[in-house]
């Protein structure tokens, strides 16, 4: 089992950058390794909401689930996965910092049968893409906020 956990500070309204990860359809825009995201359940963004996914991490291609197991509105969205080889639990966390927002993301991930012995390397690989991804969602968010203030100026 291992477990990663990164923080960001985001220049945005808490509320927009909840918006914005909790609706995991996002997700590529930002995390390179992630391919695809579709949600599975109709509706609103809550508990019990599932999603499939493809990722590829350290070269290894895999398809899964996940499906949220908390969600408290503008504040924390986790979700679990079990792909048989990996399973584990995602959590987002936003709080309101000085300069914006803090985002912070826990991952806890176990794996199973023969990926164990891969486990240092897919540890490795998430980690590597955390650091690439939190600059880049940073730059997304922070330029859409960007682009609104400009047209709210512009008005």
């Amino acid at each position: 089992m291992f477990t990663i956990e990164s923080h960001v500070v985001i220049a945005r309204a808490p509320e927009d950058v909840f918006r914005f990860v909790a609706d995991q359809t996002n997700a590529p825009k930002w995390q390179s390794g992630l391919i695809e995201v579709r949600r599975l359940t109709p509706g609103p963004i809550g508990v019990g909401t599932e999603q499939a996914f493809v990722r590829r991490v350290a070269g290894r291609r895999f398809e899964a689930r996940n499906r949220f197991v908390r969600f408290e509105p503008g504040r924390l969205v986790a979700f679990e996965i079990n792909d048989g080889s990996i399973s584990g639990d995602v959590e987002y966390r936003v709080e309101p910092h000085s300069a914006g927002t803090l985002l912070t993301c826990v991952m806890r991930m176990t794996t199973h049968g023969l990926t164990r012995l891969a486990e240092p390397i897919l540890r490795r690989a998430i980690e590597r893409e955390v650091r690439q991804s939190d600059p880049e969602l940073v730059a997304i968010l922070e330029s859409e906020a960007e682009s609104s203030a400009g047209l709210a100026s512009a008005a």
